[in-house]
């Protein structure tokens, strides 16, 4: 398996733990969805705290993928993590962090760890494109945190 790696690092100009609280609520996700990216939520358990568990159905062409994700490694303040167990990768690991900069900003961390599933034959032929899909998606995911918690909403 080649593990690849993505990290985007923003600085947001609010409170640390408004940041990390506005993750917290139940409808942060949907927001975090790019509008063009055809991805529901289907199913959801717990929140982002060790143990929660999201499913999504992701459209890619005529097709629609099941993606499964359990949270874990949950500290408050500080960072959880979302570990594919079923969908498109071979491996996904992905990390929030949250780091204070003084008391009005912090700033916000995704780390991801991924594999394409065959590698071999699909990194070469899909790699920059999923690396592309991956920039748009935090740059948007880091926009609208910025706006939202800016905004007290």
């Amino acid at each position: 398996m080649r593990l690849e790696t993505f990290d985007r690092r923003s600085r947001i100009a609010a409170p640390l733990e408004r940041v990390f609280s506005w993750h917290e609520r139940p409808e942060a996700l949907e927001r975090l969805i790019p509008p063009e990216q055809r991805v529901r939520v289907t199913a959801r358990t717990g929140g982002i705290q060790t143990g929660g568990v999201v499913e999504f159905t992701i459209g890619w062409g005529p097709l629609s993928i099941q993606w499964v994700a359990v949270h874990r490694d949950y500290v408050p303040n500080r960072q959880f993590r979302d570990v594919q167990v079923k969908g498109p990768f071979a491996h996904w690991v992905h990390t929030h962090l949250f780091e204070p900069d003084g008391s009005e900003a912090c700033f916000l961390e995704d780390h991801v760890e991924y594999a394409l599933p065959l590698a071999g034959v699909t990194q070469p032929l899909l790699g920059r494109m999923v690396r592309r899909r991956l920039e748009e998606m935090f740059d948007y995911r880091h926009a609208v945190t910025a706006r939202e918690v800016a905004k007290g909403t």
